[in-house]
């Protein structure tokens, strides 16, 4: 690869995705491309950005999406799990308790193990949510890991990763090789493809938001206007929560860090002019998922 085709194709990539590569990593680039060149039956890289050059859709289409599909895990970290179930479930579950509904957005959901992380958060409060509205909505650029998503199959080593075992048991089914979540469980996900450098108004407004381990892949202006707008997507008491290398800090004053709570902000009432409530400190006891 040239150094040319590799100027092309940072300012691609940062244009469509926002994929911001720095000038030494262009053996990233070469080590997910080539495998895609070789498929289209290509000599190299340099065909391959040729043939986005002259205005190939389907082609630019998977170049981002081979550039953009990162790992994902059951439970990644664990520690914003613990805060959603411990903290901010109960804590909404309190403040919603006449509206009896709850709207949350997984921003970046690749294959899906962090909103099924979510629904299997939820469907553990049990009898605490029984007849409520709960919508979880998530989003990810990539069309062909959100065809796996909805499908809801995941490998063994795929369910090693992070997965509870007694959650294996409860909420999957072995199909030959494979385990499949539950279908009442995939029924509480739903899916759409979003490019978070476009508008995203139209999603509405969440209660939660998880952006976690994707902002860092683009540059300091492009988080600033992603988390204005998350901002104005998010109820005045909502929770937006980060992954452990990620920040508000430097960035943007529309949040602020929720004390003791790594990862977790809410929106500042001094810049937002909207009152807050703070979330819940004690735990709701609940009753045990059937």
């Amino acid at each position: 690869m040239t150094p040319t085709d590799y100027d092309y194709l940072r300012k691609f990539l940062k244009e469509r995705s926002g994929l911001d590569l720095s000038p030494d990593k262009q053996y990233l680039v070469e080590s997910r491309l080539l495998p895609l060149a070789r498929k289209a039956s290509l000599p190299g890289i340099p065909d391959l950005v040729l043939k986005i050059r002259n205005g190939d859709g389907r082609l630019a289409t998977d170049v981002v999406e081979a550039m953009t599909t990162n790992e994902t895990f059951f439970y990644r970290d664990k520690i914003p799990f613990d805060h959603l179930r411990d903290t901010i479930l109960p804590g909404l579950i309190q403040a919603r308790a006449a509206r009896k509904s709850l709207r949350i957005w997984s921003a970046a959901s690749s294959t899906g193990q962090e909103p099924y992380s979510i629904a299997m958060c939820v469907k553990e409060m049990g009898a605490a949510l029984a007849g409520w509205r709960i919508e979880i909505v998530a989003t990810d650029l990539s069309q062909e890991v959100l065809e796996k998503s909805k499908a809801g199959l995941y490998s063994q080593f795929e369910v090693q990763r992070g997965l509870p075992i007694q959650h294996l048991m409860k909420y999957f089914t072995q199909v030959g090789e494979l385990w499949q979540l539950n279908a009442d469980i995939r029924a509480m996900v739903q899916f759409r493809q979003l490019n978070l450098l476009q508008d995203f108004s139209h999603l509405g407004t969440f209660d939660v938001i998880f952006c976690r381990n994707v902002l860092i892949y683009f540059d300091q202006d492009t988080k600033a206007v992603i988390f204005e707008r998350m901002a104005k997507a998010m109820e005045a008491d909502g929770t937006l929560l980060l992954g452990a290398a990620e920040s508000v800090v430097g960035i943007t004053d529309a949040f602020r860090p929720i004390t003791e709570r790594r990862g977790l902000y809410q929106l500042n009432p001094a810049r937002s002019g909207r009152p807050m409530g703070g979330l819940m400190p004690q735990p709701l006891k609940l009753a045990a998922a059937k």
